[in-house]
Formats: C-alpha cells, sequence, structure tokens
C-alpha cells in the first residue's frame, strides 16, 4: 500500500476567508454602535441631571420685577434643599397647590418659614414683629393681610402663622402677583429647586444670594440677651 506523501498539499479550509467589503461592513456597524451608544449615555446624562441636580428655566410674567424680568433664563439647582431648608429671601421654583389647576412651574421669593407669625399693613412685611426692609421689590404692597383682599391666609386676628412643613412666598411685584397672599401656603414638597444665576440676557448674568435681613437677625440677638 503506498504511503502518505508528507509532502502533499493541505486540504482546503472549509470556512470562506473574509473579503475586505465583510472586514468593511463590520468596522462600519462597530462604529455605528459606538455612537449610538455615546448618544443614549448623553441623553441619559442630561436626563439624569435635569432630573436631580439642575435645570434651565424662563420667566414668563412680570410677577418678579425688578429682580427678574419676563424673558430671563436662569439656572434652578435641586441639590441643596435635599440637604438643608429653603432660606428667607430664596427665589424658588415651584408646582403650585393642586388648587390652582395649574399645569407648570411658578418662580417666587421665599417670605415667611414655618412657625412665622407674619402680617402685611401699611406697605410692609411684619415677620415676627419685625418689618422687612427690602430693597428688592418693585413696590409696596398696597394690602392688608390677613384681609379680604389677601384670600390665601385665615382671616383671623392681626397676624397669622406659617405651618409646618409650609412657606409664605411672593413676588417682587407685590401688587401683580399671585402668590401666597391670593392661594395661601406652599407645602415644601411641591419645591423644585433654588434659582442661582441668571444666563440671558448677556448683559445681564447675574448669580443670585439671599439678602441678609439683619434687621430679623438683631431682634433674635437681643431676645437671646433677655432670655435667662
Amino acid at each position: 500500500m503506498p504511503s502518505k506523501d508528507p509532502t502533499s498539499p493541505p486540504k482546503a479550509e472549509s470556512s470562506a476567508r473574509k473579503t475586505p467589503a465583510t472586514l468593511e461592513s463590520r468596522t462600519w456597524w462597530q462604529t455605528q454602535r459606538e455612537n449610538l451608544l455615546t448618544v443614549v449615555l448623553a441623553l441619559l446624562l442630561a436626563f439624569g441631571i435635569r432630573t436631580f441636580v439642575a435645570e434651565a428655566r424662563w420667566i414668563p410674567s412680570d410677577s418678579m420685577l425688578p429682580t427678574l424680568e419676563e424673558g430671563d433664563r436662569l439656572v434652578v439647582e435641586k441639590v441643596s434643599y435635599r440637604f438643608s431648608a429653603p432660606r428667607r429671601g430664596d427665589i424658588i421654583v415651584f408646582y403650585p397647590p393642586a388648587k390652582l389647576n395649574f399645569d407648570g412651574a411658578y418662580i417666587k421669593r421665599v417670605i415667611g418659614l414655618p412657625g412665622d407669625r407674619i402680617r402685611i399693613a401699611e406697605g410692609k412685611v411684619i415677620v415676627n414683629g419685625i418689618p422687612l426692609q427690602e430693597n428688592y421689590i418693585y413696590a409696596p404692597p398696597d394690602y392688608s393681610c390677613p384681609g379680604e383682599r389677601c384670600p390665601g391666609v385665615p382671616n383671623q386676628g392681626s397676624e397669622f402663622v406659617v405651618p409646618p412643613n409650609s412657606y409664605f412666598v411672593m413676588g417682587d411685584n407685590r401688587n401683580d402677583s399671585q402668590d401666597s397672599h391670593i392661594w395661601g401656603f406652599l407645602p415644601k414638597e411641591n419645591i423644585i429647586g433654588n434659582t442661582i444665576f441668571r444666563f440671558w440676557p448677556p448683559h445681564r448674568l447675574r448669580f443670585f444670594t439671599p439678602p441678609t435681613y439683619p434687621e430679623l437677625s438683631a431682634a433674635a440677638a437681643q431676645a437671646s440677651r433677655l432670655s435667662p
């Protein structure tokens, strides 16, 4: 029987060789898959930032004049209120109470904190017996609160008390603002975030920090000295 020739050529491969066209097609699909993955990750990141960190908002009305004008674009951050409570003077964005049947967000300034005693009289907002010095308002309020033109709070006695986990918010344009004096106290859970920066228009760029209200600080310091 003849022996096998060790020098005979090898058998042909059973699988077809990959052509340049096949390799090019595979490379194209790999590139598209990477691009698609990049777009999906970017969208998820943008959604996460907008939902949990910050978002842009625009001003649709004049209720916050002169601080904010119609058409202003703002950055609203959502992180700080997870760790601390809103401060007096913060400019907040929030969902209005359900009874207003309004599908959108409001922007106002925090005036009353939980437990504060408040009244509005003779063009002044009086908190815990101290008139606030407010150089940010457009004009003094021309109504009294409690009173007939202040249906948002109980019309009993000379002042009202902000309930727990609620805030009394007002527009800086006091006489042209749908705010707490009209529809009542704002629940804490309705707050979206705190306004920190105006990025439009360019000539009015501004970072926002809350007023200090030294008159309240001085009154609190005096009360602490008099307490036994």
